[in-house]
């Protein structure tokens, strides 16, 4: 599976891009399932966010979810920290 994230907004507003594949990868059952959640239905966020807040775009497999802090669930807040960290 591929897990794309593109953050934006902040207080300098810069983008930020990363990539992760979850092919080989020891823990790739538990991001896949949070990768599922994310994108489930009723998760995306309605609000705007808040000033200065980042905003998230979530591309799993072509299937996009787009977010606002501080609007996310902790699954979508792991989901991002990780692919964040550890994406290229």
């Amino acid at each position: 599976m591929r897990i794309v994230i593109t953050r934006t907004g902040g207080f300098a507003g810069i983008e930020r891009r990363a990539e992760l594949d979850t092919c080989g990868r020891p823990d790739a059952t538990h991001l896949e399932a949070l990768a599922h959640r994310a994108l489930a239905p009723g998760r995306e966020s309605g609000s705007r966010g808040v000033p200065d807040g980042f905003r998230y775009v979530i591309d799993v497999d072509g299937r996009s979810v787009h977010l606002a802090d501080p609007h996310l669930t902790q699954e979508q807040r792991e989901l991002i920290r990780t692919v964040l960290k550890e994406g290229a």
